[in-house]
């Protein structure tokens, strides 16, 4: 199977992603993140805001356009109630970041096994599986970025630009820098260069570089079309937008340099590995070709140092870092792979049974979260329940036997065999609803009285009613609906508290409505999910 998988890389990267949360993805409930692109995609098809984009019927330019339209795309096909259908595109962008990250090793010289090695990391690090959630701009923006990185570095290597590669890396950097602005070129694209320079030198003459300077340029101008755009057709809402945006990278979440500094963990299953894959005294001596370490190696380290000079700090802003990561991980995994038989030292064979072991026993003891579920293990779920733990009981137990046999190589694809069960066998059992007050907006879409709010509302509320809900809330104070009857959403405001309303509205309180998955005492528990509903009916 192995072999089978090695013939045919790419197609087995793409397979990996798809078989994995391709079916199931649509099971873990929309992030906040995720609710602002939605909405502005249905708003697209809505209401033909397609370059001055909205979100509730106000300019949101926060984010530039590229993943919303691709989004609107997905939805304009399936339909904006698909929830599958609308991960989709980002799914896809984050299988191009393991297939982008394979074709630039074997542009390093690592052999094929090796480069699909690689690969594979990267589609399993956390981070770069969680973002499609959490953050799905920043999918779009570093995997488009990559890809003009793949072509950059044919163009060091051959000291040319040809036509075909001056073309794709002006392409997909414009596309990057129209997913998400200037992140991605500081944090990928700056880091790869002085990573570059340190370990290969960048040669080619003056006449090499001022090209490669003006496609930079020109890539840049090109993705920023935008920008300039909205700067014209709405200067005031734009202008307000760009200060409060600017202002949060030194005043908002800000964190102390050192914050970023455990960015390892970031990659999950490959943690420990991460960590000795960056001792760069031991792994010297180890590795196939030491040029290519150091450029993996210093495109990680300078890419972290450059996250943690800005004073804004999140953990999801480190998962570009994962893709240099991955190729440094990928040197360690292919010596223990070329050499483990033959190593005696339990100081490195320790941490290598405390990884894939600590995996196996989680493979072994996954039926053990039956007591998590408990009564809500019925049906289909039952069922699903009993497969998954069959699974990966059988993996888990084959990557000891592996271990014991000391076959790395067997025990790397298992561990990708592990995520592979996980995300298609078990991620459908997170939709499960653990607490009794559950009760999603969307069931009041069928009604013929319109909804207001009055204070906050969370994104993911309006995306799950399935259209904009109006603001009673102005600038200076409160409006008042023209119609008799009305519904009015709130989060902590109570309506019979607003002058304006209660002077000349009966209100009577409805229900509460929750998204919430989580029990109230849980972390997970989020109050701007917990809205109350009001009929208000003229006086």
């Amino acid at each position: 199977m192995i072999k089978l998988i090695e013939k045919y890389p790419i197609l087995s990267l793409l397979l990996f992603v798809i078989i994995m949360l391709g079916f199931t993805i649509d099971a873990i409930p929309v992030s906040i993140m995720e609710a602002r692109n939605f909405i502005s995609a249905r708003e697209m098809l809505t209401d033909d805001n397609w370059i001055l984009t909205t979100m509730n019927g106000k300019a949101r330019y926060q984010k530039p356009p590229l993943p919303t339209w691709i989004t609107a795309f997905f939805g304009l096909l399936f339909g904006m109630k698909s929830l599958l259908a609308l991960r989709w595109p980002a799914l896809l962008f984050t299988a191009s970041i393991g297939i982008s990250t394979y074709l630039l090793s074997k542009k390093l010289e690592l052999h094929k096994a090796h480069s699909l090695i690689n690969g594979f990391i990267v589609l399993s690090s956390f981070y770069v599986i969680g973002i499609i959630i959490e953050a799905p701009w920043d999918i779009y923006t570093h995997a488009l970025m990559l890809m003009a990185l793949y072509q950059l570095y044919i163009m060091f290597q051959k000291q040319k630009t040809t036509i075909a590669n001056s073309l794709l890396f002006v392409l997909f950097l414009a596309c990057s820098v129209l997913s998400k602005g200037p992140v991605s070129l500081y944090v990928l694209f700056l880091s790869f260069v002085i990573a570059y320079g340190l370990a290969y030198k960048l040669k080619g003459s003056v006449l090499h570089f001022l090209k490669l300077f003006s496609l930079l340029v020109f890539g840049i101008v090109l993705g920023g079309w935008w920008y300039f755009h909205v700067r014209v057709a709405d200067p005031e809402t734009f202008a307000a937008i760009a200060s409060k945006e600017t202002s949060n990278w030194s005043s908002y979440n800000v964190r102390p340099f050192y914050y970023y500094w455990s960015f390892f963990v970031q990659s999950g299953i490959w943690a420990v590995a991460a960590l000795i894959s960056l001792i760069y005294p031991y792994m010297k001596p180890r590795v196939i070709d030491l040029k290519a370490y150091k450029f993996s190696f210093f495109w990680t380290i300078i890419a972290v140092i450059l996250l943690s000079i800005i004073p804004e700090k999140k953990s999801r802003y480190l998962m570009p870092v994962l893709i240099p990561l991955a190729i440094n991980i990928g040197f360690y995994i292919e010596y223990l792979i070329r050499e483990f038989k033959n190593l005696k030292s339990k100081k490195e064979t320790f941490p290598v049974y405390f990884q894939f072991g600590l995996v196996g026993l989680i493979a072994v003891l996954f039926w053990a979260t039956a007591f998590l579920f408990g009564p809500y293990l019925t049906d289909w779920l039952l069922a699903r329940f009993i497969i998954a733990s069959l699974v990966l009981l059988a993996v888990g137990i084959i990557i000891f036997k592996n271990l014991k046999t000391k076959n790395i190589k067997k025990v790397f694809y298992l561990v990708i065999l592990f995520m592979m069960s996980l995300g298609f066998l078990a991620v459908p059992m997170t939709k499960v609803q653990t607490q009794a007050n559950y009760k999603p907006i969307s069931e009041l879409q069928n009604n013929s009285l319109p909804l207001y709010h009055i204070d906050y509302v969370a994104p993911e509320v309006i995306y799950n009613y399935g259209d904009k809900i109006p603001s009673l809330k102005t600038d200076e104070g409160y409006a008042v609906p023209n119609e008799d009857q009305f519904r009015l959403l709130t989060n902590k405001v109570k309506p019979d508290t607003i002058e304006t309303i209660s002077k000349l509205y009966k209100i009577e309180f409805i229900e509460t409505y929750d998204l919430n998955f989580s029990d109230k005492d849980t972390r997970g528990y989020k109050n701007r999910l917990v809205n109350q509903l009001y009929k208000l009916t003229r006086k």
